[in-house]
C-alpha cells in the first residue's frame, strides 16, 4: 500500500432535538432511541435519569443534588482507505463523548470519549461471520464445543489501535477511551473486596467472555465494578490505568451515562430489583425487574446488525479485501 489509512471524525449534539442522520449507523442505540412516535419523551427522560445518576453519585457539595448536568456528543469516525480519495469513506466507528456542566460555577468540565461503542466491521464480524461459521461447524462431524473463525477480530482490532494512536484522535481527545459495556450472561461474576469511591465494588470472573477477548484484540483491558446503587456490574474497556488516569467526575460521567442505557436496554439485568450477590450471573430470562418508561426496540435492533454487517461485507469487505489483507500483515504498534 502507498498510503495509509486516513479518519475523520464528525460530532452532533446528542440532546432532545437529535434527529438520526441518513448515514447513521442505524443499530447504534441512540438512534433508536430517537426514532417513532416517542422519541422527543424518550430522550428527555433518558437525559434526566443520567443527570440524577450523575448527581446522586457526585453527592459532594451538592445539596439539592442538582448540581451538575451531563451532555453528550455523538462522534463518528470515518476512514477513509483510497487517500485522497473522500468519495469512499467509511463510516468506521460511533462512540459517545460526556461533557459535564458545573451549574454552581458555570463550568464546562471535559469527560470521557467512548463509553458506547458502535462498528460496522464489528458488525461484519459478529453478525455475519461468526454467524456463517457456526453454521458451518454444525454441518461437519466430531465438532463439539463452541468455536471462531480463524484470526477473527484481528482485522477490526488492528483498525481500532491505529484510529486510537492517529494523530487524528491525539488533535481531538487528550485521553485515552473508556469504553463501558454490560457484563455477559454466559459467565460468572465473584465480587472481590476492593472498592472505589466512584466505580463501587470490584468483580472479577474466571476466563473472559467472547467480547472481552475481542476488545483485548482492540487493545482494551477490562475490569467489572458494580458503582453505589447499581444492580448489576459493568465492564470497563481501557488501554492504561482505569483507577488513576480518570478524574471522579469523568468516571461519573461514564458510569450515568452507561448504567442509564443498560437499565434501557437490559432491564432485566440493570433494573433488576434485586442487587448481583456475591456470586453473579445476569440473566436476559431474570423476570424479577422493572421498565424504565423509555421506549427501545431490541428486536429491531437485532434483525437490523445483521443487515449493517451485509452492507460492511458488499461495501468494505470484499471491494478491499487485498487491500486490507496487506496491510493487517504489515501493521504493527
Amino acid at each position: 500500500m502507498s498510503k495509509e489509512f486516513t479518519f475523520a471524525i464528525k460530532s452532533i449534539c446528542f440532546d432532545e432535538n437529535y434527529r438520526p442522520s441518513d448515514n447513521t449507523r442505524i443499530t447504534t442505540n441512540f438512534a433508536n432511541l430517537a426514532r417513532g412516535e416517542s422519541r422527543e419523551e424518550n430522550l428527555r427522560n433518558t437525559f434526566r435519569m443520567i443527570d440524577n445518576r450523575f448527581n446522586a453519585l457526585a453527592h459532594w457539595d451538592n445539596p439539592k443534588g442538582d448540581r451538575y448536568t451531563v451532555q453528550l456528543e455523538i462522534i463518528s469516525v470515518e476512514m477513509n482507505v483510497d487517500g485522497a480519495n473522500s468519495g469512499n469513506a467509511l463510516p468506521l466507528i460511533e462512540i459517545l463523548k460526556t461533557n459535564i456542566v458545573d451549574r454552581k460555577t458555570n463550568e464546562r468540565i471535559e469527560g470521557i470519549v467512548g463509553n458506547n461503542f458502535s462498528s460496522y466491521v464489528r458488525d461484519y464480524d459478529f453478525s455475519v461471520l461468526l454467524l456463517e461459521h457456526s453454521k458451518s461447524q454444525q454441518n461437519q462431524p466430531n465438532q463439539s464445543g463452541f468455536s471462531t473463525p480463524d484470526n477473527f477480530g484481528d482485522l477490526h482490532g488492528k483498525l481500532f489501535k491505529c484510529f486510537v494512536n492517529s494523530d487524528t484522535y491525539k488533535k481531538h481527545f487528550t485521553k485515552p477511551p473508556v469504553i463501558c459495556l454490560s457484563v455477559s450472561s454466559s459467565k460468572t461474576y465473584h465480587r472481590t473486596e476492593n472498592q472505589h469511591p466512584v466505580l463501587g465494588v470490584e468483580y472479577q470472573q474466571d476466563e473472559y467472555s467472547l467480547t472481552d477477548d475481542y476488545f483485548k484484540k482492540m487493545g482494551l483491558k477490562v475490569r467489572y465494578f458494580m458503582p453505589s446503587n447499581s444492580a448489576a456490574p459493568l465492564a470497563f474497556y481501557f488501554s492504561g490505568d482505569l483507577l488513576g488516569d480518570y478524574t471522579n467526575l469523568e468516571l461519573i460521567s461514564t458510569i450515568s451515562t452507561m448504567d442509564t442505557f443498560q437499565k434501557i436496554y437490559r432491564p432485566e439485568i440493570y433494573n433488576a430489583n434485586s442487587a448481583a450477590g456475591k456470586s453473579y450471573q445476569p440473566s436476559l430470562k431474570n423476570q424479577d425487574y422493572s421498565l424504565t418508561r423509555i421506549v427501545y426496540d431490541r428486536e429491531e435492533r437485532s434483525r437490523l446488525a445483521i443487515e449493517q454487517g451485509r452492507f460492511v461485507e458488499q461495501n468494505f469487505i470484499k471491494p478491499y479485501q487485498a487491500i486490507l489483507e496487506q496491510w493487517s500483515a504489515n501493521y504493527a504498534l
